[in-house]
């Protein structure tokens, strides 16, 4: 690997085919971004030293690799774990629930590629079942299931947009837990130990997004002493996340609907985590809104 290629900036989008892997490289090719589509992984090394000796020309390269790859994809985690090893390329995984990959193949009406003579669902656990690998070693997991497509180019623009971006962007997320673990988070908060402002008659129809559910959150009897905790232990994260060049990750914060108490504790948290350097934040309320 050349040294020349410390200046070069390399995404490797992958995931499960349906999860958005075009929506994801259109978007990042709006922000400037030098995408190849369906590169064999064997191919990244040298696309890797031929963007080192290109100077500045081109400095952020974004690739996708996916399972069309055919055999070729079979070296793919190898290849993608010596490049993020020597700091070379950060992954991307887009991943989605079953349903809902079942749900956009059959709107637009095309088989899955590795469904065969089998099912949808036959597809898509064999891809799943393929690319556990480069889940595990990825760096960003994104979660389409509730996006569409402006949604998800947003999410991209967030996460991959040219700024004076600080080193390392949090994403500060409220969910109910009824309604399932967020699957891209790194890190899950259980807020369920607090009283539930559905209980209180007045409290009930408003969100942690409004003064009087904040206030009632915050005033509980240990939640100052979580947020103020939480946050330093975060902090101490955020800097381990920065030695290891770890640039993203997802802060879920649950109660059981997402609607009062993780979403309060969520901004306070979220509030608090923009005081520290080198840190910026994004909050998400998956489930605000929801029945």
């Amino acid at each position: 690997m050349s040294d020349g290629s410390r200046g070069l900036e390399m995404l490797i989008v992958t995931g499960m085919s349906g999860a958005g892997r075009s929506t994801v490289a259109n978007a990042l090719e709006d922000l400037g971004w030098y995408v190849v589509d369906n590169l064999p992984p064997q191919m990244l090394r040298p696309l890797v030293d031929l963007g080192a000796h290109t100077g500045d020309a081109i400095p952020r390269i974004a690739v996708v690799v996916d399972v069309r790859g055919g055999h070729l994809f079979a070296d793919a985690q190898d290849i993608v774990a010596e490049l993020r090893a020597a700091g070379s390329a950060r992954l991307v995984f887009l991943d989605a629930t079953d349903a809902a990959l079942v749900r956009r193949f059959e709107q637009v009406r095309r088989p899955h590629p590795l469904q065969g003579d089998g099912t949808l669902l036959d597809g898509i656990l064999a891809e799943r079942s393929r690319m556990t690998g480069l889940r595990e070693q990825s760096d960003v997991v994104i979660d389409t299931s509730d996006l569409n497509i402006h949604q998800l180019a947003t999410r991209v623009a967030e996460l991959f947009g040219e700024d004076s971006a600080p080193s390392l962007k949090l994403t500060v997320m409220s969910f109910g837990f009824k309604y399932g673990l967020p699957a891209d988070a790194d890190m899950v908060a259980d807020l369920r130990f607090l009283p539930n402002p559905f209980w209180v008659p007045e409290l009930a129809p408003l969100t942690g997004l409004d003064p009087e559910v904040r206030d009632y959150v915050l005033s509980q009897r240990d939640a100052p002493e979580f947020v103020e905790h939480y946050v330093a232990a975060l902090a101490a994260v955020a800097d381990g996340y920065r030695r290891e060049n770890k640039r993203h990750a997802t802060i879920a914060m649950g109660c059981t609907g997402g609607k009062h108490r993780s979403v309060a504790i969520t901004e306070e948290v979220a509030r608090r985590l923009r005081e520290l350097p080198g840190v910026s934040v994004t909050v998400r309320h998956r489930d605000l809104g929801r029945e």
